[in-house]
């Protein structure tokens, strides 16, 4: 896995784990959110500027970023599709 799959993987990884729509974590990041979708397709080439931003929307350090998957990991999965359904009171 190279370093822009890695960064990738992590960015979904520790986006998905918190439960934040791509929405919600480029408003976070300062970002576009299809550039989110880009990132974490490993489409894109982000700067060291960029990886601070989403580094710190993800309350982690950089270094995060770059972690190896462990041995037998799977891709994290998506999250829930739609809107939360609010109660009419």
């Amino acid at each position: 896995m190279d370093a822009r799959a890695r960064v990738a993987w992590n960015i979904r990884r520790l986006r998905v784990t918190r439960g934040v729509s791509q929405e919600a974590f480029a408003v976070d990041a300062g970002i576009d959110r299809t550039y989110v979708s880009r990132l974490e397709r490993g489409m894109e080439n982000p700067t060291v500027a960029v990886l601070e931003g989403i580094a710190a929307a993800l309350g982690v350090e950089i270094e995060a970023l770059f972690a190896r998957p462990q041995p037998g990991e799977e891709a994290p999965g998506p999250l829930p599709s739609g809107r939360k359904r609010q109660k009419i009171v």
